[in-house]
């Protein structure tokens, strides 16, 4: 047996040697904090990638992109996932201390700010998403406009070639001086009609738009116009109103009065001279000229009395162009446009030699793809379809024909 004193040194000097826990607090701190601040280093990379496409989402909607839009919104989402991603690998691999150092609290205030950030983002790419929607239906539409418009290009060129009046050269030539020189050929006149003809169709808009602020019914104001058609949709009685539109701005297109004071080349010098001209600043330099009378007039006869009282609540817009003003209001302006492509129409359409004449077809008329061509393509009819409106008129050009817009009642529109 040991001495008791021996043992009692020999257990001091193990307890000595044994290595004791630190201190909680102690133990918790974190003497490389290198992972956290990769965590936030990394949360300020991602947000800056996404402030970046961000800003290429905006710069591809002017002009619009498709492309750079959908890769730009590729982009946008990818840095979202990845800020959404450390968000939460940070939430299960911290969980909230029972007591917080100052710089848990910084990481936590900082972390709260990112995210707060991230939600903000969230919400503008929603919108934008949604932004890019709307485009891209927008898109589709004048895709089909156009398409529309090269298929009846190519059909009005057609017939303009059976009688050697071919448009296949430009009308716009550039002289030896580099300037350029406006032909007058049958080609120039097809662009002012589909001018005109977009003229009406985007007025039309507008119109319908400010009706239905003023609680019309859009059906009963249809059937004003024409009564008894029958539309294959009820989004098709906007032609209703194109019709209608058209009917008043062609009255009188064909004044022999005037074809007969004038001579061929001032009707296509006045063309030239409003072609490339904003029409309020025509008006505003000469509000008397024959083109602001010839506005006034038309204003007139398209929108009715009653029609603006229950637009604007007055008759104030039509007592200042009654007395020979041209108002600047953005309904006026809209409708100048449309005066402009119609009266253009008409000065060149008495620049030709023999002057251009106008056809028009009567409501109930059987349709003839030969004099008339349907605003809607695909439809269908059991029996010999019948013309219901008249969306815009037709020309002979020499002893070739422009085909009149029709619509067609009681058709059906095919899958």
């Amino acid at each position: 047996m040991q001495p008791t004193g021996d043992r009692e040194a020999q257990l001091r000097e193990s307890h000595s040697q044994k290595v004791h826990p630190q201190p909680m607090e102690e133990a918790n701190r974190n003497p490389h904090p290198q992972p956290v601040e990769n965590l936030i280093s990394n949360i300020f990379t991602s947000v800056s990638s996404l402030k970046s496409a961000y800003v290429q989402l905006q710069v591809a909607h002017t002009p619009y992109d498709p492309d750079k839009i959908q890769a730009a919104d590729k982009l946008v989402i990818s840095e979202l996932k990845n800020l959404s991603e450390m968000k939460h690998s940070y939430r299960e691999n911290n969980p909230k201390p029972v007591s917080a150092t100052p710089q848990d609290s910084r990481l936590a205030s900082e972390i709260q700010e990112q995210q707060s950030l991230l939600k903000t983002y969230e919400v503008m790419v929603k919108k934008f998403q949604s932004e890019i929607q709307n485009k891209d239906s927008e898109l589709l539409q004048l895709q089909q406009q156009i398409q529309e418009g090269m298929q009846r290009r190519e059909r009005l060129e057609k017939n303009l070639k059976l009688r050697g009046l071919s448009s296949s050269s430009s009308s716009v030539k550039e002289s030896d001086n580099g300037t350029n020189h406006i032909e007058l050929t049958p080609d120039l006149f097809i662009s002012a009609v589909d001018a005109a003809s977009k003229a009406i169709h985007d007025f039309s808009k507008p119109l319908i738009n400010m009706m239905k602020v003023a609680e019309w019914d859009l059906d009963a104001a249809a059937n004003s116009i024409e009564p008894g058609v029958v539309y294959a949709k009820r989004s098709h009685k906007k032609y209703a109103f194109e019709a209608h539109i058209c009917q008043r701005m062609f009255i009188g297109f064909q004044q022999e009065e005037e074809a007969t004071t004038t001579t061929k080349e001032d009707f296509f010098r006045q063309f030239l001279a409003l072609r490339e001209t904003d029409p309020l600043d025509a008006v505003g330099v000469d509000p008397d000229s024959s083109f602001g009378k010839y506005c006034r007039a038309k204003y007139l006869l398209v929108v009715h009395q009653k029609m603006e009282v229950s637009f604007f609540g007055n008759s104030d817009l039509r007592n200042y162009i009654v007395g020979g003003g041209h108002p600047r209001t953005p309904f006026y302006l809209a409708f100048l446009k449309l005066a402009k492509a119609i009266w253009l129409l008409q000065r060149l359409s008495y620049s030709f030699e023999p002057t251009i004449k106008i056809f028009q077809v009567n409501k109930g008329s059987e349709f003839s793809d030969v004099y008339m061509d349907s605003v809607v393509k695909n439809f269908v009819v059991d029996e010999k379809p019948k013309v219901g409106l008249m969306v815009m008129p037709g020309f002979w050009v020499g002893g070739s024909i422009l085909q009149s817009r029709v619509y067609l009642t009681g058709m059906k529109v095919a899958d």
